[in-house]
């Protein structure tokens, strides 16, 4: 436990009375009812965490959720035992929330029907500060001067019962986070940079994840190493059965067969099962116990007709990699290295990474098919319409409508990579 703790609390009633130092774990609707009454009385920001089994399931569903709120105290939720939490928040409506890293969790909480109104995310606040190192540990140490007790984060929340090791390192989790928020609260109002974290914050309410794609195989590790179309439905077949295994025994895709052992698996595209079974990389439990499932991918990948093949690769949706730039459009490769080097002075100055300073998509949009060269207006337009902050375009648009003037030969480059 942190050596130095917050003023004591109001006693809480039973159940939700810590023992031995663990708060209590909810799985009953009646107890999380009774925990948002008091939560509804309670004072302040809502401190919340949700533990994931990432590397163990394929849902992305919350195993475990952490709260605390002064005057509540804290208490662990089992959403398993109970995934309907809207009592929660219907009794903290309008509270702000305070998370670490925002968006890995949100997604898993509005789950359960949880979704914040206002929040405050610590781990965004340390990048918008320029610290170096952002995780929770990390900056409960360098803001608070405690330390957290770690060493939990990885293992698997699914399984039942959770330790008391564990559950400690889960309420140790929201334990600092009130006194953590306001520590970076004062250092954003010393940085001047109150309101880019509050634009920010306002911009996580509405968070969405990515959607999936019909090719989202295509993000499988190492297929830049498969050219045929061929080979290419071999990866799409190993890939979607791996997915309707994954999805239907909700394990990790990673712990059924490895992305490295698909890609094995097309590069050598064996002729028979013994052969496949061969292959180092499909040596792996879960590689050998659905080795049919995946001979039987492989074999139907193999008898498409040749119209049904992929396509090596989609039609672009946006500009080419920035590495072939110099030589496709001498003029765009000008003005995207013109535009990084402005963009990185920018970042520098307001000791922030300059990918929170702007997109590096957005950039690179905008300087292969610019607007107007030289308007403010429209280049302040385009930055909206890619979903720019008015801070970011408050302070880019100048730098950038400089920087969409330049031409080829007219400065040094800057590196240009394929990010």
């Amino acid at each position: 436990m942190p050596e130095n703790v917050s003023a004591p609390e109001p006693e809480l009633p039973a159940p939700f009375e810590p023992r031995d130092g663990v708060p209590p774990v909810l799985t009953d609707a009646d107890s999380v009812r009774a925990y948002a009454d008091l939560l509804a009385t309670g004072t302040g920001p809502l401190a919340l965490d949700a533990e994931r089994a990432s590397g163990y399931r394929y849902s992305q569903r919350a195993y475990l959720v952490q709260l605390r709120r002064v005057g509540a105290g804290t208490a662990l939720i089992d959403p398993i035992a109970v995934p309907d939490l809207s009592a929660i928040q219907a009794a903290t409506t309008g509270v702000e929330w305070i998370l670490h890293a925002a968006t890995q969790d949100l997604a898993c909480l509005a789950e359960v029907g949880l979704s914040p109104t206002s929040l405050f995310d610590t781990e965004l606040a340390g990048r918008l500060l320029g610290r170096e190192r952002v995780s929770l540990a990390t900056l409960v140490q360098s803001e608070l001067g405690e330390v957290l007790e770690k060493g939990h984060g990885a293992t698997d929340w699914s399984v039942r019962p959770l330790t008391a090791a564990q559950l400690r390192y889960a309420a140790l989790d929201v334990e600092l986070l009130v006194e953590l928020r306001d520590a970076m609260e004062t250092a954003l109002a010393d940085a001047g940079k109150s309101e880019i974290a509050r634009q920010e914050f306002a911009a996580l309410v509405s968070f969405a994840p990515r959607e999936r794609t019909e090719d989202e195989w295509r993000r499988t590790s190492g297929i830049h190493r498969i050219r045929k179309p061929r080979s290419l439905a071999i990866v799409r077949a190993l890939w979607t059965t791996r997915d309707e295994i994954a999805t239907k025994r909700d394990i990790a895709v990673g712990r059924i067969l490895p992305d490295a052992a698909i890609v094995a698996a097309a590069q050598a595209n064996p002729g028979t099962m013994d052969a496949l079974d061969g292959l180092k990389e499909f040596h792996g439990r879960g590689a050998q116990r659905y080795l049919r499932r995946w001979w039987e991918a492989i074999s139907e990948a193999n008898a498409l007709p040749n119209a049904d093949l992929p396509e090596s690769a989609l039609p672009p949706s946006g500009p080419p990699q920035p590495r072939t730039w110099a030589e496709r459009d001498p003029a765009a490769h000008a003005r995207l290295s013109a535009a990084r080097t402005a963009l990185t002075a920018i970042a520098e100055a307001q000791s922030m990474p300059v990918e929170n300073l702007l997109s590096p998509d957005t950039v690179r949009r905008l300087c292969w098919t610019p607007p107007e060269p030289g308007d403010p207006a429209a280049v302040a337009a385009f930055l909206g319409g890619q979903g720019a902050r008015q801070w970011q375009i408050d302070l880019t648009t100048a730098a950038l409508c400089e920087a969409l003037d330049t031409q080829p030969g007219a400065q040094p480059d800057a590196p240009v990579t394929g990010e």
